[in-house]
């Protein structure tokens, strides 16, 4: 099931009690208020729901959040209570749900609905420590090491970076290594999903000696420009504008300053150190070793198989792909292909069921309207168009700086048999010998040790990232700049 985008209303049932018993006294607002928690069994998956009620002026009023899908926020259209009897109605997903709380228990027991289907879900009270995901890689401070906010330029596109600089408190000058986060707009700590996974990996290695830059995507948090039209190489140019700042440094190793990109920060970092000789090194973090169609049909099957689809689900899936990808490649005019792309869309749902439908969130013409512009505006973008058919390998070729490339063995959005064979591949033809090439049983894409390397686990585990990884990244920059 997708990310819940509804709204809540709430109806209410009467207990049932004994015919000589004493009518119980109907709930209060006052009984609903705070935070409830219930697992939604969907099949395929099983998704925490958090429901916070609250006592407002004229009512009760409620706020739902999938713990499991980014705590992604469900908006209440309605709130109603009836007797002992909740009810919240999602229009825009198609859903609702309908509860009674019992006194004798204190449990709200009800039914969760979405695209003609029913759920149980029953809701029990928890406190706010309790809803909050416990990450114990976190570093807290006061931190045994500089921590120091700073901002510098991209001469090249006239915006200003701002990021988060460390190193050992004492010594220097030291090696030093650029974060470059993966595709989309990301803050200086990669944050997603209540992980902080740059924050982490920063804390490690500083505490390794290693001085570390990590820095907001353009247009993202501190730093200015615009994200919405830049391209790969656009983010190369920021990676090396972080380099440029290093070397002003008095406490960094000019000689020694490297780059470490995660996803499609693994496609920056070759760019970056193919254009300057200021890089000494690059890590890659499961990148990309094949373009981006590639990636993602791959992709696309392994995360719906991993889900419980059908293989011939996922065949139409690819079929799909493959349609939009071919608008893509052969009509540069966005408005032109946006309509293309919509036409494609429309006809797959149209042989679609109620239930794949529901499981997209459409459930009327309004809901089927937003999701279609939502999906065309996902890929008919410069990034995008960039991304499909851009060759890793070829600027792979061109790199001469050492290069660890790294990959979990459960990662599902860049499956490591293939990348990590064709980067050696590259760096052997263009006769770089200086790489080490490793792949880590049970991690998955973030690098996390996972069940199945579902996205869908991201959230629940409690592991930012393997210490047996931040180690090895360690061990590899110190061995290699001598540090």
């Amino acid at each position: 099931m997708r990310t819940l985008l509804a709204c809540i209303a709430v109806i209410a049932v009467p207990l049932a009690s004994e015919a000589t018993a004493q009518e119980p006294e109907a709930p209060t607002p006052a009984d609903f208020a705070g935070n409830w928690m219930g697992t939604l069994d969907v099949g395929a998956a099983q998704l925490r729901l958090r429901f916070v009620f609250a006592e407002g002026d004229d009512g009760l009023t409620a706020e739902v959040f999938s713990l499991d899908q980014g705590n992604a926020q469900v908006p209440v259209a309605s709130t109603t209570l009836t007797g002992s009897t909740i009810t919240l109605s999602m229009p825009m997903a198609g859903a609702a749900y309908e509860g009674s709380l019992s006194t004798e228990d204190g449990r709200i027991t009800g039914t969760f609905t979405q695209g003609g289907a029913d759920f149980p879900l029953v809701l029990e009270r928890v406190s706010e420590e309790d809803v909050t995901p416990r990450r114990p890689q976190n570093p807290a401070e006061p931190y045994p090491y500089l921590a120091e906010d700073v901002t510098y330029p991209n001469p090249d596109g006239g915006h200003t970076m701002a990021g988060t600089f460390t190193r050992p408190a004492d010594g220097g000058p030291f090696p030093a290594v650029v974060l470059i986060s993966g595709s989309g707009p990301q803050d200086r700590d990669e944050a997603l999903m209540d992980h902080r996974p740059f924050l982490v990996l920063a804390d490690h290695l500083t505490r390794r000696g290693i001085a570390v830059l990590r820095y907001d995507d353009r247009g993202v948090g501190q730093s200015t420009g615009t994200f919405a039209t830049a391209t790969t190489p656009d983010f190369a140019s920021d990676a090396l504008a972080a380099v440029a700042y290093l070397k002003t440094r008095d406490d960094v190793n000019p000689a020694a300053i490297g780059l470490a990109g995660h996803s499609e920060g693994g496609v920056v970092a070759p760019i970056a150190a193919a254009r300057s000789d200021d890089v000494s090194y690059i890590v890659l973090m499961a990148g990309t070793g094949v373009n981006g169609e590639r990636i993602l049909y791959a992709q696309a099957a392994l995360i719906l198989r991993a889900g419980g689809a059908t293989e011939a689900a996922i065949a139409s899936n690819r079929a799909r792909q493959e349609r939009i990808f071919g608008v893509l490649k052969s009509e540069p005019d966005p408005e032109r292909a946006a309509r293309e792309i919509e036409a494609i869309i429309r006809a797959s749902l149209e042989t679609a069921t109620d239930e794949e439908l529901a499981q997209t969130g459409i459930t009327d013409s309004a809901s089927a309207d937003a999701v279609i512009a939502a999906q065309v505006q996902q890929v008919n973008t410069p990034w995008f168009r960039y991304f499909l058919t851009y060759e890793p390998a070829e600027m792979l070729e061109q790199v001469t700086v050492p290069v660890l490339a790294i990959n979990g063995e459960k990662d599902l959005q860049v499956p490591w048999e293939e990348n990590l064979r064709e980067i050696e591949a590259a760096l052997q033809r263009g006769g770089n010998t200086r790489y080490e090439i490793r792949a880590f049983p049970d991690l998955n894409h973030l690098f996390q040790h996972a069940e199945t390397g579902a996205p869908s686990e991201y959230q629940a585990i409690e592991e930012t990232w393997s210490v047996e990884v931040m180690e090895a990244i360690a061990d590899w920059i110190l061995r290699t700049v001598g540090g």
